[in-house]
């Protein structure tokens, strides 16, 4: 039998205006700082885009929101409750209730489609293999690969791989699931339907999805607030209408896809004619 669940469970409140609230969050390794006083609001029930170059502290802020890392300052709270205070039990209980794409679906290789997305429901539940049959049947008919249940992963498209780790992060209906660059790698019919799933899972199930991504088009398709983080730092955010309607010249460098701006082509370096002075 399977443990019961923290008494911390029972005080997650679902019913939250928002979702997810960070605010001042400053995390780093030793001396070096990754974020510096983020505030962001995640509302319940919406689809709400993370966007920035790479290593600006993107993914660093969906494991604060999981719990992996702990922060230096600021709060952290996920359905009413604040994360960084939250013992072992409590932890995992919140975990219990968080669905995760991981980059590219890490899924378990050596097993069936059908046991990928049956993995969580036989770790955290006590449910007989009869109900997990027909609850894994339904999740992957609702990502459009019920016939593909037998199948490995390695016989599955990237499309098809990132379908079948999305029907697992929904396998135990969560409040909130994150997405870890669920668009990175594939052809433009396989990410448009991934990014439709996304907008109807979230609206079907009425959970809260977080999405971290450098796919700006696709992203404004399907999201209803997006956050740009530079340097650690929340630069700019709205929804889409907002966005494509921005001047600020860091929204503008990163939609058009302009190689020089606020985020600069030359990484620091002492003026080139400096390198050709010889010695007299």
């Amino acid at each position: 039998m399977k443990t019961a669940p923290s008494p911390a469970a029972a005080t997650f409140d679902t019913r939250c205006a928002n979702a997810v609230e960070l605010s001042g969050v400053t995390f780093g390794y030793d001396r070096r700082t990754i974020l510096k006083g983020i505030d962001m609001t995640i509302p319940r029930g919406k689809v709400v885009a993370i966007m920035g170059g790479s290593g600006c502290g993107k993914t660093t802020i969906l494991r604060l929101i999981g719990g992996s890392l702990r922060p230096r300052s600021g709060r952290i709270v996920v359905a009413g409750q604040s994360v960084p205070q939250l013992d072992r039990d409590g932890l995992y209980a919140l975990r219990r209730r968080i669905g995760m794409l991981f980059q590219f679906g890490a899924l378990f290789t050596d097993l069936t489609v059908f046991e990928n997305v049956a993995f969580p429901m036989r770790e955290h539940t006590d449910l007989p293999d009869e109900a997990i049959r027909d609850l894994v049947l339904m999740k992957l008919n609702a990502v459009g690969l019920r016939g593909a249940a037998q199948l490995k992963p390695a016989e599955l498209s990237g499309g098809m791989g990132r379908r079948v780790a999305l029907a697992r992060a929904v396998a135990l209906d969560p409040m909130l699931v994150m997405y870890d660059e669920p668009f990175a790698g594939l052809d433009p019919i396989s990410l448009g339907v991934v990014g439709q799933l996304i907008r109807r899972m979230n609206d079907a199930l009425g959970i809260t999805s977080i999405v971290v991504t450098h796919d700006v088009y696709e992203s404004l398709k399907i999201v209803d607030h997006l956050y740009f983080v530079s340097e650690g730092r929340i630069v700019a955010g709205g929804t889409p209408d907002e966005v494509r309607a921005s001047s600020d010249p860091f929204v503008r460098q990163f939609l058009d896809g302009a190689p020089d701006g606020p985020v600069p082509f030359h990484y620091a370096a002492r003026p080139l004619e400096q390198e050709f002075v010889r010695a007299r």
